[in-house]
């Protein structure tokens, strides 16, 4: 962990501690596995509820009794009842049981349990994850009606809104998007073919003087050196033919310059050649016309360009196959010579819901994001699609406009965690 984010989840855990943020017990707690899963234990500190035979939670009223629990050994989470009165079981069809949940956001769900031939009522309807909710329970045992209700949270925790925006946390709402189908490779910049110019003495004499240094920006028909012919004896001057910057310089004053010879490197550097090494099977898959996102390796800058050809040919030392794009250089900050990284977009795919990658914590054996709702945050497992290097698809668990944390989640979740807000399977 970098010093900022710790930083920041000391800062936050000393700012709950001194305004009473987090829920501190928020527990759904789980009866035992045999045969029925969990049963719904309250939370916000209160006693731990009195628990039947089959590990439920046992609900009391006037004498009867309702065992609730949660069905998921071996099935999709449902309820499960069993009915009791004055302390003995009663058939299933003594009565009825039905279950009314507000999660967070109120978004509400019912649970009708019908009677079983093993004695208990059962719903048909699944209780989906999170197990977070506040309960009524509704029963009708032979002919008298009860009612219960309390509170079942997991992993949910409240942070003030001062607290979380100082923390950085921050949300935004689900919504489409896009995953990239990405390559990285690593390149090389060089200059543009036919944009370089190697600049010869016609006549062969001693060289009088140097107009320019290596570094130099020239003009094409700036004078760049002058020679004495030994032809004429007179002077005639070396000239650029193309605009750019000297690369080298292969003379000096008063040595002699042999007919043809190369003085002077000048490059045209305005754009460069970024070529980008490609290995085995996706040379065959990135093609001419996709996007590529450069990165100088110096300073982390990028600048965008468009992939222009892949070269027919190998490298015999690498085994790779060059793919070359062409790159803006106004700045001239971009060096030929240079080492970058490179990120080939070869295909951008339409996605219902995305979030960014930094959404994403593990909560239990749960990929999971978390949901704001007021100051209230709460985990929703989610099933993932494709992903690439920002963003992934959100296949369930979320609907659109969902108010997701995308910035320091993990915050969020030491918060659930340090507040024993969940349960075990």
């Amino acid at each position: 962990m970098t010093l900022r984010p710790l930083m920041s989840a000391l800062a936050l855990s000393l700012l709950l501690a001194a305004c009473g943020g987090g829920n501190g017990d928020h527990a759904d707690d789980h009866g035992s596995e045999a045969g029925h899963g969990h049963d719904e234990a309250g939370g916000h500190g209160e006693e731990e509820a009195a628990r039947g035979e089959h590990g439920g939670r046992l609900l009391e009223q006037d004498g009867y009794r309702v065992e609730l629990a949660i069905a998921e050994s071996g099935t999709p989470p449902t309820y499960q009842a069993w009915l009791y009165r004055d302390g003995k079981p009663l058939p299933a069809t003594a009565g009825s049981v039905e279950v009314r949940l507000v999660r967070l956001g109120d978004v509400r769900e019912n649970h009708v349990l019908q009677p079983q031939a093993d004695g208990s009522l059962l719903a048909k309807s699944v209780v989906g994850e999170p197990h977070s909710f506040d309960v009524e329970v509704l029963a009708k045992v032979e002919g008298k009606s009860l009612r219960w209700t309390y509170d079942s949270y997991e992993g949910r925790t409240t942070i003030g809104a001062k607290i979380a925006a100082d923390s950085g946390i921050r949300v935004a709402a689900v919504q489409a998007g896009t995953i990239a189908d990405e390559h990285e490779v690593q390149g090389l910049l060089t200059p543009v073919e036919g944009r370089v110019a190697n600049v010869a003495a016609r006549f062969p004499g001693p060289i009088r003087r140097l107009a320019v240094n290596v570094g130099d920006r020239v003009r094409a028909g700036q004078t760049l050196a002058t020679v004495e012919s030994n032809l004429s004896l007179t002077t005639y001057s070396v000239t650029s033919p193309i605009g750019g910057v000297v690369l080298a310089r292969n003379a000096s004053v008063g040595s002699v310059a042999g007919e043809g010879m190369t003085l002077f490197e000048v490059a045209d550097l305005s754009t460069l050649w970024v070529d980008l090494h490609i290995f085995g099977a996706d040379a065959q898959h990135i093609v001419p016309g996709v996007p590529v996102t450069v990165t100088r390796l110096s300073d982390g800058a990028t600048a965008q360009t468009t992939l222009e050809r892949v070269l027919p040919g190998t490298a015999t030392a690498s085994q790779s196959t060059v793919a070359r794009a062409t790159l803006e250089n106004s700045d001239g900050l971009w060096r030929p010579g240079s080492a970058v990284k490179a990120r080939i977009t070869v295909e951008q795919q339409p996605a219902a819901m995305v979030v960014p990658l930094a959404a994403l914590q593990t909560f239990r054996d749960w990929d999971v994001v978390f949901v704001r709702v007021g100051d209230v945050y709460e985990i929703r497992p989610v099933e993932l699609g494709k992903r690439d290097a920002q963003r992934v698809e959100v296949l369930s668990g979320l609907k659109a406009g969902d108010q997701v944390v995308v910035e320091q989640s993990y915050l969020v979740k030491a918060d659930i965690e340090k507040s024993g807000a969940s349960h075990d399977h």
